[in-house]
C-alpha cells in the first residue's frame, strides 16, 4: 500500500510535471506562432521593400539614362553651336578680308584719280598760262601795230 501510495504520488507528480510541461509547450507553441507570424510579417515587409528597391533602382536607371541622353543632346547642341559660330566667324573673316581688299582697291583708285586730277589740273594751269602768255603777246603785238599805224598815218 505504501508502495502504491508512493507510486500514486509519483504518478501525480509526473502528471503535474506533464501538465506543466504541456502548459510550457503550449506557451512555447504560442511564442513560436507569434515569432512565425512576426517572421512572416517581416518577410512580407522584406518583399515589399525589395519590390520598392527594385522599382527605385529601375527609376534610378531610367533617370541616369535620361540624364545621359540630355547630356549628350546638350553636348551635340553645344558642338553644333560651336561649329555654327566657327563657320560664321570664318564667313566674317572672309567678308572682312574682301572688304579690306575692296577698301585698298578704292584707296588706290582714289589715289590714281587724284593723281590724274592733279595732272589734268596742272595741264589746264599750264595751258591757261600759255594762253594768257599768248594773249599778252597778241595784245602787245596789237598795241605795236596800233602804235605803228598811228606813226605811219
Amino acid at each position: 500500500q505504501e508502495e502504491k501510495k508512493q507510486l500514486t504520488l509519483k504518478v501525480e507528480e509526473l502528471e503535474r510535471k506533464l501538465e506543466a510541461t504541456n502548459a510550457q509547450n503550449i506557451e512555447f507553441l504560442q511564442v513560436i506562432a507569434k515569432r512565425e507570424e512576426s517572421i512572416h510579417q517581416c518577410q512580407l515587409r522584406l518583399e515589399e521593400k525589395t519590390h520598392e528597391c527594385s522599382s527605385l533602382a529601375r527609376q534610378l536607371e531610367m533617370a541616369i539614362e535620361d540624364a545621359k541622353r540630355q547630356v549628350e543632346q546638350t553636348r551635340e547642341r553645344a558642338t553644333s553651336r560651336e561649329r555654327a559660330a566657327q563657320s560664321k566667324m570664318l564667313d566674317l573673316e572672309t567678308q572682312l578680308s574682301r572688304n579690306k581688299a575692296e577698301l585698298n582697291q578704292l584707296r588706290r583708285s582714289k589715289e590714281d584719280a587724284e593723281r590724274r586730277y592733279e595732272s589734268h589740273l596742272q595741264d589746264l594751269k599750264d595751258r591757261l598760262e600759255q594762253s594768257e602768255s599768248t594773249n599778252r603777246s597778241m595784245q602787245n603785238y596789237v598795241q605795236f601795230l596800233k602804235s605803228s599805224y598811228n606813226n605811219v598815218f
